[in-house]
């Protein structure tokens, strides 16, 4: 048997695995109270992820080999500077030489545009203050993507279901065929409610509730069942869409 066969094999397994399901849940919930999402950074810029959903989206970026990855949502700035160094890696094996990464917030404060501007990284970075629902930055954003060849896109801005929808409905029309528009913080809808004391979002009210509204209104995105299955530890279970048509 071939070791792809293997791994397919056990992630299949694991989805079938009550225990081991109900021991990620579990872990999730304890973590997540335990602020564990702030302890890494990538490349000197906290990063502000499960190290599970990094190895993912590195997987991700190497088989999509995308020339634009989009990001919504930028705070320290250290998933910008992640992608932009998965992009130069791409590059240095025969990927587009020119990808870029851009990123939208509402607010970018001046030390952390300071510091990502000074990164060795920020060649393959652009970015974008406002909010990523606003017209006016839908429209930069479409022009920034235009003639692109692949495009992946990534939404961890406001959780609220109403601005992931809005993200979803203007930014999920610019993935590519085979690329992904990967929502984090599905996992809110999964956590007990008194972890948001003093957030907008919650139960009944995030990413994921979003994700099922769009879900089905569209025959353009699958959910990649497989990722949730290999990942089990993630804050995107069910948020990782794979553009099929």
């Amino acid at each position: 048997m071939k070791f792809e066969d293997e791994v397919a094999g056990r992630i299949g397994a694991n989805g079938k695995n009550a225990k081991l399901q109900s021991d990620a849940r579990a872990l999730m919930d304890s973590s997540i109270r335990a602020g564990y999402s702030y302890n890494f950074s990538w490349l000197g810029r906290p990063i502000i992820q499960y190290p599970q959903d990094i190895v993912a989206m590195q997987e991700i970026i190497w088989r999509v080999q995308p020339d634009l990855i989009i990001e919504t949502g930028i705070a320290h700035g250290g998933s910008l500077v992640f992608s932009a160094a998965m992009l130069e890696l791409n590059a240095a094996c025969g990927g587009p030489n020119d990808a870029k990464v851009l990123g939208i917030d509402i607010d970018i404060r001046a030390h952390n545009r300071a510091a990502i501007e000074a990164h060795p990284m920020f060649k393959r970075i652009s970015m974008i203050e406002g909010s990523s629902v606003a017209t006016e930055v839908v429209e930069e954003v479409r022009r920034h993507a235009a003639g692109k060849c692949s495009v992946l896109v990534c939404l961890d801005s406001n959780h609220t279901h109403a601005h992931v929808l809005a993200e979803l409905r203007a930014y999920a029309p610019l993935v590519t065929i085979g690329s992904y528009c990967v929502v984090f913080d599905t996992i809110v809808e999964d956590l007990p409610s008194d972890l948001f004391p003093d957030r907008p979002w919650g139960p009944g009210d995030n990413p994921k509730t979003a994700v099922a509204e769009f879900m089905a209104s569209t025959s353009d995105f699958e959910i990649d069942r497989q990722r949730d299955d290999q990942l089990l530890i993630s804050v995107a279970p069910t948020g990782y869409l794979k553009r099929t048509r």
